[in-house]
This record gives structure tokens, sequence and C-alpha cells, in this order.
């Protein structure tokens, strides 16, 4: 357990500090989403009429923004795992006498806390587009987005654990990141698409942290039950619902916990068979 804890706390703060010297990186995986929603918004909100007669569409859109921003960061943390392989760093730690596990857990940690942080600093937007976070709802998002960062930043890891040149590996991120973001529900309902879309976005589990996070924000401006707010309006229906059962917060947050599990143990797993 030492040694976990070990590799955990040296890897994960080396990481940390080596990805807040990198404002490039982080700038564009902050103003890549933004843009998107100043253009998406000037673009299409006259033109698209209210979602539920009075969510627009930049309101609707909000949410999968703060996700996307978190997954564009997250994802990218993998890239020092590439790095540190071709700078023969990797080969050093695994040397070391500590836990891959750790190593793992410190790569993740550090990926996830910097996604985190980007996730909030867009919620100064909020006010801006009609939309009033209170303080309980931003204590709700805080578990959410660290839980999403968390599985995004594992995913980025164990991708990195698989790649041998930094090429590759934003060959593989970029074809991840399209798909992930357009299926996850950022741009439109995913249970009023056709059945093949919404089965590829019921099993990509960004679309359960974007669903989450959308309802927690959407209720704190509605003040009341998102679901029963749109029944009262007879709007449409803006959740995500698996096997007719629409999906509540905790259990979108359930999801995205067990699907990042998986990956962190694959990520882990993967130190572990690596030699160099």
């Amino acid at each position: 357990m030492s040694e976990v804890f070990t590799g955990f706390w040296v890897v994960g703060y080396r990481e940390f500090l080596r990805l807040l010297r990198e404002r490039a990186r982080l700038a564009s995986a902050f103003v890549t989403p933004l843009l998107l929603l100043v253009i998406f918004g000037a673009g299409f909100n006259r033109i698209v009429a209210p979602l539920d007669g009075q969510v627009d569409l930049v309101q609707f859109m909000f949410p999968g923004i703060v996700c996307m921003s978190v997954l564009m960061t997250a994802l990218f943390s993998g890239l020092s795992v590439v790095w540190d392989r071709e700078v023969g760093f990797l080969k050093v730690v695994l040397v070391a006498p500590l836990s891959r596990v750790g190593i793992a857990l410190g790569k993740t940690a550090a990926g996830s806390g910097v996604g985190l942080f980007q996730g909030l600093l867009l919620m100064i937007l909020a006010p801006f587009i009609g939309l009033s976070i209170g303080l309980i709802a931003l204590v709700t998002l805080l578990p959410l987005l660290f839980v999403l960062a968390v599985t995004l930043s594992a995913i980025g890891i164990f991708v990195g654990s698989q790649m041998r040149s930094q090429q590759a590996f934003h060959g593989v991120v970029e074809i991840l990141i399209v798909p992930m973001v357009f299926f996850s529900g950022v741009f439109f309902p995913v249970d009023k698409v056709p059945t093949w879309l919404g089965i590829l976005a019921k099993l990509n589990p960004l679309t359960y942290g974007v669903d989450a996070i959308r309802q927690v924000i959407l209720n704190a401006r509605y003040s009341a039950s998102f679901e029963s707010t749109l029944s009262a309006k007879g709007g449409v229906d803006l959740g995500v619902t698996v096997f007719g059962h629409r999906m509540s917060v905790w259990e979108d947050a359930l999801v995205v916990s067990i699907f990042g599990l998986i990956v962190l143990v694959m990520a882990a797993r993967s130190f572990n068979r690596q030699g160099t």
C-alpha cells in the first residue's frame, strides 16, 4: 500500500506541475469548446426554437461544452506517457521501487485535476447566457465533474500506454474526440435521434456525464425537477433513457464511474506488462 501511495504522490505531483506549465495546450482545451458555444449559438440560436419552451440552444449546449473542455484536457493528459517513453523517463519510473498501480493513478489524478479546474472555470460564463448556478448546484457538480474527469483521464492514460510516438497518440485521440463529442448529446437530445445513433450515443460514457451535468445545471435554473418541469410544459425530453428508464443524475454518475474503473484497471495492467 505504501508503494502505491508513493507512486501516486510522486508521479501525480510531477504530472500536475507539468500540465499546469503547458499553457498553450490548456488554453486550446478551454478556447475550442468556447468557440463552438459562441459559433453555434450565434448561428443557430435564433433559428432553432427553444427545446422545451424555455431552454434555448446555447443553454442546452452549455453543460456539454463544460464536459467537452474536461474531455480535451483529460484525454490529452495521456500524452505525458508517450513523452516519458520517448525521452527514457518512463523506463526509469518503471524500474524504480514504485507500484505500477500508483503510477497509473498518479498520472490519472493529475490529468483529472486539471480537467476539473477547467470545467469549473467555464461555470463563470453561466450568468451571461441566462443560467444561474447556486451554491448547492455547484457543490453537486463537483463530484460529477471529478468522476467524469477521472474517467476521461484514465482513457487518455490507457491510450498513451499503448502508443510509441506522439504522432500516433494525437491521431488516435483526435479520432476518439469527434465521435465522443458528437455522440454524447452535446448538440442535440440523444433520445430524439435515429435508433442507430441513439445506440451509439448510449454506448458512449461521455453521454452520461453530459446528461448528469445538464440535469443539475438546468435544475438550478428551474428550481424544480427537470423531468417533471418538462412534462408539465409538454416540452421535449432532453434526458437519456435506457431500456425505457429515465436516467437520474446519480445513475449517470454510476455508469461513468464503472466505465472509469474498468479503464483505470486496464491502464494499470498495461503499465504492469511494460518494462520499457
